[in-house]
């Protein structure tokens, strides 16, 4: 069967988002996880349990049930864990040959699209709590479909 390009760009955004999500989350100070920026904006914790909320949303779309949970949000390790098992999961979902429950278009302007938003708060939230991550030509970056781990390849081209 020949690879569906829709699904496989699919793939390699989720590769995407584990890499910079990844960039993101590592290194960050104890203390940051309930760092505020203003009152009521959400912590990082909460944005990243947010984001772990929307790949369990992901994977239940690929299965065809369109079902929402507001997960509450553990302490920034489980978290993390989280991000990374729900990236691990919907990469495994959309590897199958199994048709995906909604079209691919749709899961990445909704649960995708939002990962990578939410991403980028996290890493403009890191900066405002002193703790900038460093930034990077993604272009040159080593990302590859399947690629979904906190193990990643090590940055090519960062700057200040």
């Amino acid at each position: 069967m020949t690879p569906d390009p829709a699904r496989q760009l699919l793939r390699h955004t989720v590769a995407t988002l584990a890499y910079r999500g990844g960039k993101t989350l590592r290194g960050a100070p104890a203390e940051f996880a309930t760092f505020r920026a203003g009152e009521s904006s959400r912590t990082p914790v909460e944005i990243l349990a947010h984001i772990g909320d929307l790949l369990d949303w992901a994977v239940a779309l690929c299965e065809g049930r369109h079902v929402w949970r507001n997960a509450a949000p553990g302490s920034w390790d489980s978290e993390t864990a989280r991000f990374f098992d729900g990236l691990r999961r919907f990469d495994e979902a959309l590897a199958t040959d199994a048709p995906l429950g909604f079209p691919a278009e749709k899961l990445f302007q909704g649960p995708v699209a939002d990962a990578l938003t939410h991403i980028g708060q996290i890493a403009m939230l890191r900066r405002l709590a002193g703790s900038p991550v460093k930034g990077e030509n993604y272009f040159k970056a080593e990302i590859q479909a399947g690629q979904v781990g906190p193990e990643q390849a090590a940055a090519r081209l960062e700057f200040d």
